[in-house]
């Protein structure tokens, strides 16, 4: 028996962003937290971020009379960043929010992918929701934004 959607709905995500084309040779996607390599200038963290503690939150509740399924909604912590050796925060901060951009148009329905909005088909559904944007200089330009991605699913 399935008691939580999270573990497939963060493997989905994983997938689909290191599918996404825009993203492939430019972009490190990391599955949680990892030593930060400073030759990697841009990275996607899915499950981590610098100023959070969890990597998923979740809450489960019965769907109807009869506790026969369950309604589960959960936010995936996510971190995009950009990091380069010179001092051009703009720089960093716009290559931030393009790689932003990236990760919110995978997640929506096209032609190509209409699974995308459901991960796969782990949840009903999911999107991009609220962030933070950070920078700071040190050995260079780093800006990053904390991001959520919110699922709904039925177990």
């Amino acid at each position: 028996m399935v008691t939580s959607r999270v573990p497939a709905a963060v493997g989905a995500l994983l997938d689909i962003l290191r599918a996404a084309p825009s993203l492939a040779g430019q972009v490190r996607i990391e599955d949680g937290p990892t030593a930060v390599n400073l030759t990697d200038r841009d990275r996607i963290y899915v499950g981590w971020q610098p100023t959070g503690e969890a990597a998923v939150s979740l809450q489960q509740d019965f769907n109807a009379a009869g506790a026969r399924t369950r309604d589960e909604v959960f936010t995936i912590a996510c971190y995009v960043e950009s990091r380069a050796g010179d001092k051009d925060m703009s720089a960093r901060r716009n290559r931030a929010f393009e790689i932003l951009g990236v990760v919110e148009s995978e997640l929506r329905a096209s032609d190509t992918s209409p699974e995308a909005p459901t991960l796969n088909g782990t949840v009903l559904w999911s999107h991009v929701t609220a962030g933070d944007l950070y920078q700071e200089q040190r050995e260079g330009a780093i800006a990053g934004v904390n991001f959520q991605v919110m699922c709904r699913a039925r177990i």
